[in-house]
């Protein structure tokens, strides 16, 4: 079908889309291409959350799907240090057992041999999509394409690492295991305290504030309705589908209804009765502002999990998995760890402590498989939903845009998406 016979065809439907973060922008950028009317409803005032404080990358190396063999016993261990990269609250609740349960059965060898190609496939067809983005509505959001550097400081790091890049080259990956001194030579302006790194070359990076900045001013002058601060209060629903959407603002009539709230997708699928597994994964990081001596490459301090992102002039760093609920308080500890980390590996940054308040948060949500969610819900005619999209959000947001506007306008996606059905658990 041709752009102008899909836009002819879909020019009367109207199609909803809950949640104005990454993922639901760019569905609306897809949905809009495609010739449909969008609207976009947010409960927030799109300049927070996840989508805005997120180190910004676009990275196929992260293949591999969070539920891994050894994750749980590593995640007990954590368990028991409130500066360690994962962290749960103790709590009883009982969405988080069953998450919990799905999340344990899923952290097997078969699981993840079964998940990752479906994983990799979407990184993929994502980077290339974000690439043709950037090429359509401009370069505002310093998108660079130049890899990224996963970092170690020991042996058995390095192991793991190597095996992770044959893995890697079975998915047509461009990467290498580069000595100390060879990344010292990429980073001329810090001294680096490491055993050597993984260099992957297809990752990107790029300012992911800016980047939603610049979708949100491409789809207005587009002419997509975007409604910020309107929460979901109450749907309509005839004959299996939604018909009406009730919100703090308006009510809105409309065709098609895509969930794309993030970890408030949770609370939407109940007030549908939608079953849905998830949680919300709290991420921290905070951006120091002319940094004398920057980073030329985006790393990952691997044995620490935390992101270290060169924006200009400016540099980023974010890191830790926080599972406790969505009304947790920040937590100083777990700031201070990710500093305290990025000190470990450069020497010589000579950067002050962040401040607490200036810290950003948000949350990412988790599957318990490590795959996104991205499906028709079966339990109605004209619902579609995106979510879960853990660490990777923003590298598969593209590529999730690109398959909701193939299933809401009835068409195959160009990749297999059978590993993200809603009701796969």
């Amino acid at each position: 079908m041709t752009l102008m016979h899909s836009v002819f065809k879909y020019y009367n439907m109207k199609v909803t889309v809950i949640g104005g973060g990454l993922i639901g922008l760019c569905s609306a950028y897809y949905l809009n291409k495609a010739g449909f009317q969008v609207i976009v409803i947010d409960k927030g005032n799109f300049n927070q959350g996840a989508s805005y404080v997120n180190a910004g990358y676009i990275s196929p190396s992260h293949f591999v799907p969070l539920a891994t063999p050894g994750i749980v016993a590593k995640g007990m261990r954590w368990m028991l240090s409130s500066t360690s990269p994962f962290y749960i609250k103790p709590r009883f609740d009982m969405d988080l057992v069953k998450w919990g349960l799905a999340f344990y059965k899923s952290a097997n060898e078969k699981k993840v041999a079964q998940n990752t190609p479906y994983l990799s496939a979407i990184l993929n067809y994502s980077r290339e999509l974000t690439i043709d983005i950037k090429n359509t509505i401009g370069n505002q959001f310093r998108m660079e394409e130049k890899g990224c550097l996963m970092l170690y400081k020991n042996k058995e790091t390095e192991k793991h690492e190597i095996e992770m890049l044959h893995d890697a080259k079975k998915y047509h990956l461009k990467a290498e295991i580069l000595t100390k001194n060879q990344v010292q030579d990429l980073e001329p302006d810090v001294e680096l305290d490491i055993l050597g790194a993984a260099m992957y070359y297809d990752d990107c990076h790029l300012h992911p504030g800016e980047f939603m900045n610049t979708l949100y001013n491409y789809l207005i002058e587009r002419g997509v309705m975007i409604l910020n601060q309107s929460e979901v209060t109450d749907f309509e629903i005839e004959n299996k589908k939604i018909v009406r959407i009730s919100t703090s603002e308006a009510t809105i009539n409309t065709d098609h209804v895509v969930l794309a709230g993030g970890v408030w997708n949770l609370e939407l699928c109940k007030k549908l009765n939608i079953p849905l597994l998830m949680q919300g994964g709290k991420g921290y990081s905070f951006t120091y502002k002319k940094v004398e001596r920057n980073l030329k490459y985006p790393a990952i301090l691997v044995d620490h999990r935390c992101a270290m992102t060169p924006l200009g002039e400016d540099l980023r760093m974010g890191g830790t998995m926080e599972i406790s609920g969505t009304d947790s308080p920040t937590l100083p500890k777990r700031i201070l760890a990710i500093y305290d980390a990025a000190n470990l590996y450069y020497k010589n940054l000579n950067l002050p402590a962040p401040k607490i308040e200036a810290a950003g948060y948000g949350f990412r949500p988790l599957s318990p498989d490590g795959l996104p969610y991205i499906d028709k819900v079966p339990q109605f005619k004209n619902v579609t939903i995106a979510g879960a999209h853990a660490m990777v959000r923003l590298s598969l947001a593209a590529g999730t845009g690109k398959i909701v506007a193939d299933l809401v306008a009835e068409q195959k996606p160009e990749i297999d998406i059978e590993g993200f059905r809603v009701d796969r658990f």
